[in-house]
């Protein structure tokens, strides 16, 4: 069968427009390996609206009821599926799978991104127990204790000005001597009293016992090592979309996000919509996935029912 449209990804993004698509009865297939987000292994997530707290396991499994909830005989669900491949003929796409093939007539990809990780001895052990990659679902659980952020980039010093509104001190640490985030912003940033900034380190070893303690960087201009101690470690080395099932179809900005119309999330390719991390959009989080998937949604019921 043809389907009207194809979700590809599990996370908030995906399933608020898997819940549009059933009440608006267009028969969809949604194609994700889970419904587990960049979100799924924090313990407190504080910004999700309409939960004052959650955890992250508890919000994918509300996700996933809510969809299940909706779908009945319009959402066709299918997990422990990842996409390979979309391919466009005429008005119809074919979505490959690890396991199967299906056909639409419209495409929504919110697979998500994946978080570049810090690679030094200890950074595996202790995430999510007290190194963190996400600081708008963790940072107020660092309330009053000292901190280092990983990075320098805008998403860094984002982070940073996130932590210093609570955090008893916040130490970015940078691999180079010059930023890429914005001079400004570095500027601002930068005059606060409680952050200290350190450049041309590279990070040695994260330290800890059940939980973080600190960590050891190289100067890189002395060539000395040297220990700093802290209870929280933010790692802002990047993201990387998951786009790689549509290079050479639609798209993509230097760092291999899709360009999309911001106005109602269209990209370059007729009939393909994207929300969330896998867009050029300038900010990423679970609030605004959500909402730039129903956005999408709009259009693409729009779109098959009246673009001819």
């Amino acid at each position: 069968m043809t389907y009207d449209l194809a979700i590809i990804g599990g996370g908030p993004a995906g399933v608020a427009a898997g819940v549009y698509a059933a009440r608006k009865r267009l028969k969809t297939v949604f194609i994700t390996k889970d419904f587990e987000g960049q979100s799924a292994v924090s313990l407190d997530i504080q910004n999700w609206i309409g939960n004052v707290t959650i955890t992250g396991a508890d919000l994918v499994k509300n996700l996933e009821s809510h969809l299940r909830a909706y779908a009945a005989d319009m959402v066709d669900i299918k997990t422990n599926q990842l996409v390979t491949s979309i391919k466009k003929e005429g008005d119809i796409f074919t979505v490959t799978t690890t396991k199967d093939t299906y056909s639409a007539k419209t495409v929504l990809i919110t697979a998500g991104s994946r978080r570049r990780e810090l690679q030094a001895p200890g950074a595996k052990e202790f995430d999510n127990k007290g190194l963190t990659y996400c600081a708008s679902c963790d940072g107020p659980l660092f309330a009053d204790m000292d901190v280092a952020v990983v990075g320098g980039g805008n998403a860094a010093f984002d982070t940073a000005a996130q932590l210093l509104a609570y955090c008893k001190s916040v130490t970015i640490l940078n691999r180079s001597e010059n930023f890429k985030a914005d001079p400004v912003t570095v500027e601002q940033i930068g005059k606060n009293p409680k952050i200290k900034i350190l450049t041309n380190v590279e990070i040695k070893e994260v330290k800890g016992d059940a939980f973080v303690t600190g960590l050891t960087y190289l100067d890189k201009k002395t060539n000395q090592e040297h220990a700093l101690g802290v209870k929280g470690i933010f790692v802002e080395i990047g993201s990387l979309p998951n786009t790689g099932f549509v290079k050479g179809l639609v798209e993509l900005d230097p760092y291999d996000h899709i360009k999309i119309d911001h106005r109602n999330q269209r990209t370059s390719v007729e009939g393909i919509w994207a929300a969330g991390d896998v867009t050029d959009g300038l900010y990423h989080q679970n609030n605004i996935a959500a909402g730039d998937a129903v956005k999408a949604l709009e259009d693409i019921y729009l779109y098959i029912h009246y673009k001819k």
